[in-house]
């Protein structure tokens, strides 16, 4: 499938990596429209911040996907939807967890049965590799269990097979894109590389992290997006769930101890506990068997985690006024 001249729906388009899609899609020349959550500022995420270029190419449509009616109007003749919207912050579904099941599982519902009455050509919906809690295995391929280490984790699972059942009960064709952890400019300041670099450049000399040993797989917010690029074109992507990631994984610890070297700063680490997770609810290792997404999509990343770092870095200094270090966001 070629996305050119496509009337495509993003839905999540507000926020981190949903606002790079649109982005990305613009440039493509689909005929974009940028679903972002209502509400009385008229704010549209970070899509008030693209370019005026790409954003007079856009249509905007300001909505909530848990409410049927919002999202089936949305959905209403476009031919690709890449559903992204979702609640992601692990700490605050241990405080809300039901508000993740009306969002990312009930939410998912409703998009998926608007695809279907109107007939959407292709549906790539998002999943997570929070989905599969710490590796029993490693590297992570998508035949591993899914565990529900945390409200947020239970929540994608019950999205991911939301969106199978239509696929497997009325043949709409979906396809799960299953990234692994993605970075870049525009990512919440509640996420471990943005935490870290923003204390580092507001001048904290001690900057405050929680467990230092769990392991991740990372990947740079430009090379998911051609993932999800890839998943929408490539037909034999229908019916599938595909890992993105990087095929390695790097420890907390030395991840911040990466971007300190990088920064050229003399910090030194508090640890925090009031950045853990429950015990038995912290993933303690991620690392993305990627084999399929070079397979089946043709994808690989190519970024590398230094040039990727340098990259986020650079933004992170130029807009440091949107990160509260002085307090942890949950």
């Amino acid at each position: 499938m070629q996305l050119k001249n496509k009337k495509v729906l993003v839905t999540g388009a507000d926020g981190f990596i949903g606002s790079h899609l649109t982005e990305k899609l613009a440039e493509m020349g689909a005929v974009v429209t940028a679903f972002v959550q209502y509400n009385s500022f008229n704010s549209w995420g970070w899509i008030d911040t693209l370019d005026r270029g790409v954003q007079k190419e856009l249509e905007v449509y300001t909505g909530d996907i848990r409410e049927y009616d919002s999202i089936s109007k949305a959905v209403n003749g476009k031919e690709v939807v890449f559903h992204l919207a979702a609640l992601i912050a692990i700490p605050y579904s241990y405080q809300s967890p039901s508000a993740y099941v009306r969002t990312n599982v009930e939410g998912t519902l409703n998009v998926m049965e608007a695809c279907r009455v109107y007939n959407t050509e292709k549906v790539v919906h998002t999943s997570t590799s929070e989905v599969y809690g710490t590796a029993q295995y490693v590297p992570i391929d998508e035949k591993h269990p899914l565990q529900g280490q945390s409200p947020y984790s239970a929540s994608k699972i019950g999205a991911d097979k939301m969106a199978e059942s239509y696929y497997r009960s009325f043949n709409l064709p979906v396809a799960t894109i299953r990234p692994f952890n993605t970075y870049g400019p525009r990512q919440s300041a509640r996420a471990i590389i943005p935490a870290i670099i923003s204390q580092i450049l507001a001048g904290h000399k001690t900057i405050k992290l929680g467990s230092l040993t769990p392991t991740r797989d990372l990947n740079y917010v430009k090379d998911t997006v051609n993932g999800f690029i890839r998943m929408a074109e490539v037909d034999q992507s229908t019916g599938r769930t595909i890992n993105v990631g990087s095929n390695r994984e790097i420890s907390i610890g030395d991840l911040a101890q990466k971007i300190i070297s990088l920064t050229g700063r003399n910090v030194s680490i508090e640890y925090d506990e009031s950045r853990l997770r429950p015990e038995k609810s912290e993933v303690n290792r991620l690392w993305c068997d990627n084999s399929k997404a070079l397979e089946i999509l043709g994808w690989k990343p190519e970024y590398t985690l230094e040039s990727g770092l340098m990259e986020t870095i650079e933004w992170i200094k130029n807009n440091l006024h949107y990160f509260k270090t002085d307090i942890y966001n949950v």
